[in-house]
């Protein structure tokens, strides 16, 4: 099933003993897992889930449920994410713990929106929502999701754009960069057959020396004193270690060792998620500090300077009608409604649990359904 040469470079990477657990674990059906939007919903809706040792706001769940026919997943309450990419908010949280409100951060690869959300939830519960998140994803179809993703999460902190890394310029903007750079996807290869067919040593070299470009093009706009977290989901050394031990050369940066305990593997440089010592997928992280001194002065408004597109909450200052589960499955499907008598005329706001889902127009006799037609529920959902 696997390259040889994969399984020559992992055993290179983590040892025999870890690499053979590593195998063993690829084999196996991969875990389910969520993480709550702790401004939406406070507990976890799935009977029997388990928390997550390494994030506040995530669970293993037992089954995987059709995500799509629940109405608390189309109101941004939860965010399905594989527990591995949780890492990358773990070691986010320890970083900012220390340092002062309104941070200025940049998400650089940021699609489909996992990581972002997982900061957005960070930063508020760092400071309430005084700092800001720039949300980057080059590839524009990408970016689509992107920017659905974040809209359904719902916070107005968070603003999305698609350039190309360079385009953010030499002005030290950021205190923190979020660099989950595209990689050789070891880390898919349990989701995604096609993932282990396209890997090859070519493609390690061939992510190894994108990700050093996109790190040189950010490079200028993280403040001296600023703080990288470096992630990719794959486990060769070529991609993690190597790479960073090369930031830190020729960029100018020193890595820190924030102390990380099992179930992580501790490897030269960074943090390791290994499929086998963990139920996820796989991810790597690694910090690394810019040289100089850390100012806490916010040079410009990047959301202004880069026409980020911000989210919206859907129907905020309308009236609110609480629906059940069957009616709200109607409304998110696009289906026409018909509400109670009592139900307010004229434009208001369709919830379930309390959580907005969107607008729509009441008529009496009918009710107009508003939801975006991009966003409606395709399957049957009878």
């Amino acid at each position: 099933m696997f390259d040889p040469r994969f399984i020559e470079l992992l055993i290179q990477s983590v040892g025999e003993a870890d690499a053979a657990t590593a195998l063993q674990a690829l084999e196996a059906e991969p875990s389910v897992s969520i993480r709550l939007n702790p401004s939406k919903l406070q507990e976890c809706p799935f009977p029997d889930a388990t928390p997550v040792p390494w994030s506040p706001y995530g669970y293993f769940l037992k089954e995987r449920p059709v995500f799509t026919l629940d109405p608390l997943f189309h109101a941004g309450a939860y965010y399905v994410q594989d527990t591995s990419a949780m890492l990358v908010g773990h070691l986010f949280r320890q970083l900012i713990g220390p340092l002062q409100e309104g941070l200025c951060v940049l998400d650089l690869c940021a699609a489909p929106g996992g990581k972002t959300t997982d900061l957005a939830a960070s930063l508020r519960e760092h400071d309430g929502g005084k700092s800001l998140l720039l949300a980057n994803e080059v590839i524009r179809s990408r970016y689509a999701v992107l920017r659905s993703n974040v809209a359904t999460w719902g916070d107005p902190r968070v603003g999305t754009v698609s350039r190309d890394p360079s385009a953010f310029g030499g002005a030290p903007l950021f205190d923190v960069v979020v660099a989950d750079v595209p990689c050789s996807g070891e880390g898919m290869f349990r989701k995604d057959p096609k993932a282990v067919e396209d890997w090859s040593p070519e493609t390690v070299d061939f992510c190894t020396a994108r990700s050093r470009r996109i790190l040189s093009g950010i490079w200028p706009t993280l403040k001296e004193g600023g703080l990288l977290l470096f992630s990719t989901c794959t486990f060769n050394r070529k991609e993690n270690d190597e790479t960073v031990a090369w930031a830190a050369a020729q960029l100018g940066a020193d890595i820190l060792d924030l102390g990380l305990q099992e179930p992580a593997v501790r490897t030269e440089h960074g943090y390791l998620m290994l499929p086998g010592r963990v139920r996820g997928e796989g991810q790597y992280a690694a910090v690394l500090r810019k040289s100089g001194t850390l100012t806490p002065l916010r040079k410009a408004d990047p959301f202004t300077l880069f026409r980020a597109e911000l989210p919206v909450e859907p129907a905020n200052n309308l009236p609110r009608w609480e629906v059940e589960r069957e009616t709200a499955l109607r409304y998110l499907h696009g289906d026409a409604l018909k509400l109670a008598p009592e139900a307010p005329m004229g434009p208001l706001c369709i919830t379930f649990k309390g959580l907005p889902l969107g607008p729509a127009k009441n008529l009496g006799t009918r009710c107009n359904n508003l939801y975006p037609k991009d966003k409606r529920i395709k399957m049957d959902i009878r």
